[in-house]
């Protein structure tokens, strides 16, 4: 039956820093690459058999992608990249400091553009130093000057519904390597989370979450290979 594994990239640059980063594309420090590697020791410790993965166009994520297979044995497994799968767009948020940014506009109004389901921070202004619109990467797309969880739920669904789901309709297993954001868009359209659920859903760093999924996709079982860091699941 279809497995899917989704993986949380490490601690990133700007992570340590604590910069909002979104499709800023920073590195992973020493310690985002022993979370990487340590999924993919999780991963192998598990006995499992990756067909294929799927990454962001990030990165952050890709390096995941690298070093997890790598500790699993298994680098020579096909992988696929799509902005799709970048991490949520922060806008105008893009770059600032988090802790400064909440002592300029408040500890309640960060908190609602950080953890709302459907409100998005500002806007990006067209020119900022951290405009994507030339970014090779993203030619012919149109792309976002700010996402909320919902818009990334958006331009997520259709990529997993054209791409990711009938692989694993044909019986793969995939990992898929990518974002805090984008790997809750996935969770809420497996599980079925609510609006109101899902913004209180975590997914960890560097562990790996392990879902069997029936013929239909719908989940049968998920658990974290990481048992010590496992966060709640939603109810299958």
């Amino acid at each position: 039956m279809p497995t899917l594994i989704l993986l949380r990239h490490g601690q990133s640059q700007w992570n340590l820093e604590d910069k909002f980063t979104g499709w800023v594309d920073v590195d992973l420090t020493p310690q985002g690459e022993a979370e990487a590697r340590k999924g993919g020791e999780l991963i192998k410790a598990a006995g499992v058999a990756i067909d294929a993965c799927y990454t962001s166009v990030l990165t952050r994520a890709i390096r995941t992608s690298w070093l997890a297979l790598a500790a699993a044995g298994q680098t020579f497994v096909p992988e696929i990249k799509d902005w799709r799968l970048n991490e949520r767009h922060y806008g105008g948020l893009t770059g600032l400091n988090k802790t400064e940014t909440a002592a300029k506009h408040g500890a309640d109004q960060v908190k609602v553009w950080r953890r709302s389901y459907d409100i998005p921070p500002p806007p990006m202004e067209a020119g900022s130093e951290y405009d994507f619109s030339k970014d090779r990467r993203y030619a012919g797309a149109v792309l976002p000057d700010t996402e909320s969880l919902k818009t990334t739920l958006d331009r997520v669904q259709p990529y997993w519904e054209a791409e990711i789901a009938p692989a694993l309709e044909s019986g793969k297993t995939l990992l898929v390597a990518a974002h805090g954001n984008s790997l809750r868009a996935i969770v809420k359209l497996l599980f079925g989370v609510s609006d109101d659920a899902i913004v209180g859903v975590e997914i960890p760093t560097g562990n790996p979450l392990l879902i069997e999924l029936d013929a239909g996709l719908k989940p049968t079982a998920a658990r974290y290979l990481d048992e010590g860091r496992a966060q709640s699941l939603p109810a299958l």
